[in-house]
């Protein structure tokens, strides 16, 4: 692990984007140096050739660590956890970093599917089923409330990277149309992520249940 970067950290992200929110909430939350760099989404600059070196697939966020390049986002919060945070934020005995595991597939998962297909529906106009993907968001937030009702955070009663992956879209989930007010739980626990110092918020969107 390493204090400090020798150069900001460039993110290359969107504004609007729960994904690159949670490389830029990681790197805020760790307190490292960082220059944004926006994508231009809607003009298709993340198709350009200048992007795709950074990111064959074409997605956000990316990080360029004084030359080492980084893409997506679970994989960015890996490894700032790693270079740049302590042991709690991914442990490395095989429990703890499994059960960190669990969550990022999870946000790369029903997250994904849920909260973040329906939030793309409302805030982007994707041409995708709104009630399948307001239907799986309540799903994984039951699990979730079940979860946070054990403990503190996701995995036991420290933050760790699992929390970063899984806040921004259940967040925002509001904004896709899907209710928090059955999840005392999982309010607190987006409150507490909140009340952590060097804590961001992504840019909020007055649409769906959040207007």
């Amino acid at each position: 692990m390493s204090a400090t970067p020798a150069t900001p950290i460039k993110l290359y992200r969107h504004p609007l984007s729960g994904h690159a929110h949670r490389a830029q909430l990681m790197l805020s939350l760790l307190d490292l140096p960082t220059q944004l760099v926006d994508v231009d989404l809607m003009k298709g600059a993340h198709k350009q050739p200048e992007f795709l070196a950074l990111n064959p697939f074409g997605q956000v966020p990316v990080i360029d660590d004084n030359g080492t390049i980084v893409a997506d986002s679970n994989a960015i919060l890996v490894y700032l956890a790693r270079k740049y945070g302590g042991e709690h934020w991914l442990p490395s005995d095989a429990v703890g970093e499994a059960a960190v595991q669990r969550w990022l597939s999870v946000a790369a998962g029903q997250i994904a599917f849920g909260p973040a297909v329906a939030r793309l529906v409302v805030v982007f106009g994707a041409k995708k089923n709104a009630d399948e993907a307001i239907a799986l968001a309540h799903a994984v937030l039951k699990v979730i409330e079940a979860e946070l009702s054990r403990h503190t955070f996701l995995v036991g009663d420290g933050m760790t990277i699992a929390d970063v992956a899984a806040y921004t879209y259940l967040a925002h989930a509001p904004e896709g149309n899907v209710s928090l007010d059955a999840y005392p739980k999982v309010r607190d626990w987006l409150a507490r992520i909140e009340g952590l110092p060097g804590f961001v918020g992504m840019q909020k969107t007055a649409v769906g249940l959040a207007t």
